[in-house]
């Protein structure tokens, strides 16, 4: 059986991932494993942060906005 931690940590995951599908709609003309690196580098910036309600939500937005920028700047 999973601890509150373990499946806090799963559902991060999953909301994480499912921030990234979303990333790859939104960005089509972006390589997945692009979106995945980036995904992955934010999600460890949170590591330690004790309030993890809305790191998936920060993490999509962070990303995002680093795609827009590359975009305009391309």
């Amino acid at each position: 059986m999973e601890t509150p931690d373990a499946t806090a940590r799963s559902e991060e995951d999953a909301a994480v991932e499912h921030a990234a599908d979303r990333l790859a709609d939104r960005f089509p003309d972006v390589d997945r494993d692009r979106i995945d690196e980036l995904v992955e580098q934010r999600h460890r910036e949170f590591d330690g942060a004790p309030v993890r309600d809305f790191v998936p939500v920060l993490v999509e937005h962070d990303v995002k906005q680093e795609l827009r920028e590359e975009r305009e700047e391309g």
